[in-house]
C-alpha cells in the first residue's frame, strides 16, 4: 500500500515545486510530474507512467481533481477506473474526494465533484474570454508585438524591388523569412 503523488502544470513556464512539495508532505513516496501537459489529454507521459506504476491498495494523492482530468467525463471515468483497480484517490484541496468510489454514494459524490471541477475550469475560461474581449474593446490586441513595423515593411519592399531575395531581406532586417513574406503580403 504505497502513497503515490501526481502533479501537473499546463505550461512549461509554470512552477511545479509547490505541488510536488505538498504531495511529499502528505506522504507521497513517489511523485510523477507532467510539465506543459493539458489535463484534457489522457495520454500525458507521466500520468500514463503513474497509472502503470500503481497497484491495488495504493493511494493516489493529487493537489486537486483538475490535475488529473480536464473534463467532467474524464474525471468520472478516471475515478471509476482507479476504484475498479482498487486504488484510492486523495485530493489535498478536496478532502471529500477521499472516498470509496465503488459504492453508490461514493460514485454520486465523485460525479458531483467532477461537475464542480468542470464548473471551475469553465468559469476560468469564461473570465479569460471576457478579459480578452474587454481589452480588445479598449484597443489592446495582446499577443507578441509585431516585428514588421511600417519602416521595416517599407525597407523590405525597397530591397525586394532591387532584386533581393527574401532570405537576404530577412538577414538585413534581422527578422525571419516568414515575417518578411507576411509583411510584404500585407503591403499589397
Amino acid at each position: 500500500m504505497a502513497l503515490i503523488g501526481y502533479a501537473r502544470v499546463s505550461t512549461r513556464e509554470q512552477n511545479i515545486e509547490a505541488q510536488e512539495a505538498a504531495l511529499r508532505a502528505a506522504g507521497a513516496e513517489k511523485v510523477f510530474v507532467d510539465h506543459g501537459e493539458s489535463s484534457r489529454i489522457a495520454s500525458r507521459p507521466q500520468w500514463v507512467a503513474c497509472l502503470d506504476y500503481m497497484r491495488p491498495g495504493d493511494t493516489l494523492i493529487i493537489r486537486a481533481l483538475d490535475r488529473i482530468a480536464g473534463t467532467e467525463r474524464m474525471a468520472i471515468e478516471t475515478i471509476r477506473e482507479l476504484g475498479a483497480r482498487g486504488i484510492r484517490l486523495n485530493s489535498l484541496t478536496e478532502p471529500f474526494l477521499d472516498i470509496d468510489s465503488s459504492t453508490p454514494m461514493g460514485e454520486a459524490i465523485v460525479g458531483i465533484m467532477a461537475v464542480l471541477a468542470q464548473l471551475r475550469v469553465s468559469t476560468i475560461r469564461e473570465n479569460t474570454r471576457r478579459g480578452i474581449e474587454h481589452a480588445r474593446a479598449q484597443g489592446r490586441v495582446g499577443g507578441r508585438p509585431r516585428v514588421m513595423t511600417a519602416e521595416r515593411i517599407e525597407a523590405a519592399a525597397t530591397l525586394r524591388s532591387q532584386g533581393k531575395s527574401y532570405s537576404q531581406i530577412a538577414s538585413a532586417l534581422r527578422v525571419s523569412i516568414s515575417s518578411v513574406r507576411r509583411g510584404l503580403k500585407e503591403e499589397l
